[in-house]
C-alpha cells in the first residue's frame, strides 16, 4: 500500500488561496478503473482510492504514514512563478 504526500493546490478558478497549507495523504489506486458494464460508468473495487486524509503539515503526514507503516511518496511543491506584463503589451 502506497500513498502520495503533497500539498493541496490552489483553486485554477479562484484567486484565493484556502486551505492551500494542508497536506494530503492519499492512496495511490491498486487497480484501474473498468467501465460498469449496465451503466458504463468507470468503477473500481478499490476502496482506498476514496481516502483521502489532510494534515496540517509534512512532517505530520509523514508521521502518520510512519506510525501505520503505510510507504510514501513525497510530491514537492511547484515554485510558483508570475508573469508580470502590463495591459499595453497585448498590444504589441
Amino acid at each position: 500500500m502506497t500513498a502520495r504526500i503533497y500539498q493541496n493546490p490552489r483553486n485554477a478558478m479562484q484567486s484565493g488561496r484556502a486551505l492551500t497549507d494542508k497536506w494530503m495523504l492519499e492512496f495511490e489506486p491498486a487497480e484501474p478503473r473498468k467501465p460498469d458494464p449496465l451503466t458504463g460508468w468507470a468503477g473500481s473495487g478499490d476502496t482506498q482510492r476514496q481516502v483521502k486524509l489532510a494534515f496540517p503539515s509534512c512532517e505530520a503526514a509523514k508521521a502518520y504514514a510512519d506510525k501505520h507503516a503505510i510507504d510514501y511518496v513525497i510530491i514537492p511543491t511547484p515554485e510558483k512563478t508570475l508573469k508580470i506584463q502590463a495591459y499595453a503589451d497585448n498590444f504589441r
